[in-house]
């Protein structure tokens, strides 16, 4: 799955410069990613017995700062580790870890793209 970022015609030299609006587009299409890798995970290697969870955090942003305050606005909160979360990315109900895991992977190389410093974890359950 393939979406285009066009909230801006060019992209901010800083992360600060990204709107509310910015935000939220960056994040609907790392969740798309997410969605089409995990799908395509899936379709290739099936429902696995591995079951778990998987997420994405993005670090170093501060909460009482303009691009936090932003990012909260955007509908990303943080969790206990103090980084945005957003927990399955892609939105699959399935129990797969290594699918969610493949989603969580796309869903952080977008907001690596955009200048974000996240990471994709996981978990067994």
């Amino acid at each position: 799955m393939t979406l285009t970022f066009t909230a801006q015609t060019t992209q901010p030299k800083t992360l600060n410069d990204y709107t509310v609006e910015d935000i939220k587009n960056i994040v609907a299409l790392a969740k798309a990613e997410a969605y089409g890798a995990a799908m395509q995970h899936i379709d290739t290697y099936g429902e696995q017995a591995y079951c778990g969870f998987a997420w994405v955090n993005i670090w170093k942003i501060k909460g009482n700062t303009k691009l936090g305050k932003r990012m909260k606005t955007a509908g990303l909160v943080k969790d206990y580790t103090g980084a945005y979360n957003i927990w399955n990315p892609s939105t699959l109900g399935t129990q797969c870890m290594s699918t969610k895991e493949a989603g969580a992977r796309a869903c952080a190389s977008v907001f690596k793209k955009y200048g974000f410093e996240c990471s994709a974890g996981s978990r067994a359950d």
